[in-house]
């Protein structure tokens, strides 16, 4: 575990929900690496805790598919595969096409300003080489597209996936070589939202995702082949 991954405490929370969004944001980031096994005497020792709240945590984070349990070995964070990285992408590439597409016509002179900050702030964040933070303002960009819909279901449908996709949103931003093409991606859409054409919008926003899915495919494949090798040399 990384020395940043620590218990964030909420006086309105019960002991043991702290415990499992501790847990549930570690994996999320990619604090908490796939494969890595979770635990329960080291994680409460980290946490301060008993190990009561840390195994109900991990029940709930295997219900939730972020955790698998593995015979004679115990609880480990979820690989990510390809199928499931594929049904959360083909949803999130339909909706961010309709997203832009709706906000061509409903965006306001306001919003249009904050969206240019955002790409802005996430040139600046780019510059800075500092994961969490790119992540971060690639999440906050993309929050003013769908709010910009106006569209009530639209969002919470939206704000439902985006915590899954924030773990293949990390696996894609760690890969450096991406940076260049994402502001530019991210600058073709607002561009296109500015001059109202859907067309265009709608096919860099699904652009968006493509690139997104082959880059994350390649770094799953990169990580099996490792962990075979691993696996073979012990």
């Amino acid at each position: 575990m990384q020395d940043g991954f620590q218990m964030n405490m909420n006086e309105f929370l019960p002991l043991r929900d702290v415990v499992f969004n501790t847990l549930r944001q570690a994996i999320l980031t990619g604090e908490l690496k796939p494969g890595e096994r979770l635990m329960e005497i080291h994680l409460a020792n980290r946490l301060g805790v008993s190990r009561t709240p840390i195994r109900e945590a991990i029940r709930k984070l295997e219900l939730e598919g972020l955790v698998t349990m593995i015979p004679r070995r115990g609880a480990e964070v979820a690989q990510i595969t390809e199928k499931s990285m594929n049904d959360v992408l083909e949803v999130r590439r339909a909706m961010d096409a309709l997203c832009v597409e709706l906000a061509c016509d409903r965006i306001t002179e306001e919003e249009i300003q904050a969206l240019k900050q955002a790409c802005d702030a996430f040139e600046e964040a780019v510059k800075s080489k500092d994961v969490k933070r790119i992540a971060q303002a690639d999440v906050k960009l993309h929050d003013i597209i769908v709010r910009a819909t106006g569209n009530q279901r639209l969002v919470q449908l939206v704000n439902n996936l985006s915590e899954q996709m924030y773990r293949y949103r990390f696996e894609y931003i760690k890969d450096f070589s991406q940076h260049e093409r994402l502001v530019e991606e991210h600058r073709i859409i607002y561009e296109s939202i500015v001059k109202k054409d859907k067309e265009t919008a709608s096919q860099a926003a699904r652009m968006h995702i493509d690139n997104q899915e082959k880059a994350i495919i390649h770094q799953i494949r990169v990580d099996r082949e490792n962990r075979e090798k691993r696996i073979k040399n012990l």
